[in-house]
């Protein structure tokens, strides 16, 4: 476990990707199952979307330098803690522990001959206490998952960056 999460590269390839599907099916959500983003549920797209283009410019300008793949989980995991953060406020809002703020509340009246793509590039119409979509098992929102998804890539990248990298001998011996 340790030697895989040496690997600098790996772990900042997966957390663009992981980032990139998170992004994916939050439009997809909207595209497929119709659901409202309300304004917290579009920023908690950015930090993903930071998280995906830093990781691949990195990694496709920078991949030989050790130093800046580690800056660059760095800056990952401190994006994803933040998002963390947005979604645990999130969560607070859906289950009425404190009140939502004047931007979260929309009275915007749907069109329904918008087109998907018009729904998406619009402003957001669903309010931030109420929730679209809930686990039918164990009850969890989008918002409560996101917490722990969030927190798990901030952990990920915080610790791959922590350690020091596999040897290249090592690396060599474990190809052949």
């Amino acid at each position: 476990m340790i030697s895989i999460l040496s690997r600098h590269k790996l772990i900042l390839g997966f957390a663009g990707l992981i980032s990139a599907l998170a992004l994916a099916a939050a439009f997809g959500s909207e595209i497929f199952l119709g659901l409202e983003p309300c304004i917290l549920c579009v920023y908690q797209r950015y930090p993903f979307a930071i998280v995906m283009f830093v990781s691949f410019v990195i990694l496709a300008v920078f991949r030989k330098s050790d130093k800046v793949i580690r800056i660059g989980l760095v800056l990952c995991a401190i994006v994803m803690l933040v998002n963390s953060g947005i979604a645990s406020y999130h969560t607070g809002i859906e289950q009425h522990w404190w009140e939502m703020t004047e931007s979260c509340d929309f009275n915007i009246s749907k069109d329904e001959n918008e087109t998907w793509l018009e729904n998406i590039m619009s402003r957001p119409m669903g309010r931030c206490d109420e929730i679209p979509w809930q686990d039918p098992f164990i009850g969890l929102s989008m918002a409560n998952y996101n917490i722990g998804f969030c927190f798990g890539l901030f952990l990920l990248c915080l610790i791959s960056a922590a350690l020091k990298p596999r040897p290249q001998s090592e690396t060599k011996q474990t190809s052949e």
